[in-house]
């Protein structure tokens, strides 16, 4: 199984240099602590086909196991990364994106207005977070520990440990 991730910064603002990328650097930090080996970074606006287009580019790179994206997940009417997401992946995984705002709902009630969108294209995990740092850790501290079964699950390993239930 590899481990390799992309993270992808979706901010109109951050795109054009005006302001640093705190939340693209807090997941690096997040994945790269727990092990994971981040080889792919980069900035988009907020635009639906520009992130749509690095996503597909990215998750059919069979070099990346997964990409996380934070930024444009609001309601605000720039805010389209979810759509984008939507627009990319096979298959969606709602429960993760369902267990990040049930988490986050217990520190703030804004977490009701994010559309975090989880999901797989070709074998390759995509998460979306929200834009901020404080966020982004409250969120991957949710669903990095399904991470290493997941890569594994996408690569075909599907021999699951007996569940004593």
């Amino acid at each position: 199984m590899h481990s390799t991730f992309a993270v992808l910064t979706v901010s109109d603002s951050v795109s054009r240099n005006l302001k640093p990328d705190t939340s693209g650097d807090k997941i690096v930090e997040i994945l790269e602590g727990a092990g994971f080996q981040v080889s792919y970074r980069d900035t988009v606006p907020d635009e639906q086909t520009e992130i749509a287009d690095h996503l597909r580019a990215w998750a059919d790179n069979p070099e990346i196991a997964g990409i996380i994206t934070t930024g444009g997940t609001g309601i605000a009417p720039r805010d389209v990364t979810p759509e984008a997401v939507l627009e990319v992946v096979e298959k969606t995984l709602p429960g993760m994106a369902e267990a990040m705002r049930q988490e986050s709902l217990k520190k703030t009630p804004f977490a009701m207005l994010s559309r975090q969108v989880v999901g797989t294209r070709n074998g390759t995990l995509i998460v979306t977070l929200p834009g901020s740092p404080k966020a982004v850790q409250e969120c991957l501290e949710v669903v990095l520990p399904m991470f290493s079964h997941i890569l594994n699950l996408l690569a075909g390993n599907t021999k699951h440990a007996t569940d004593n239930r």
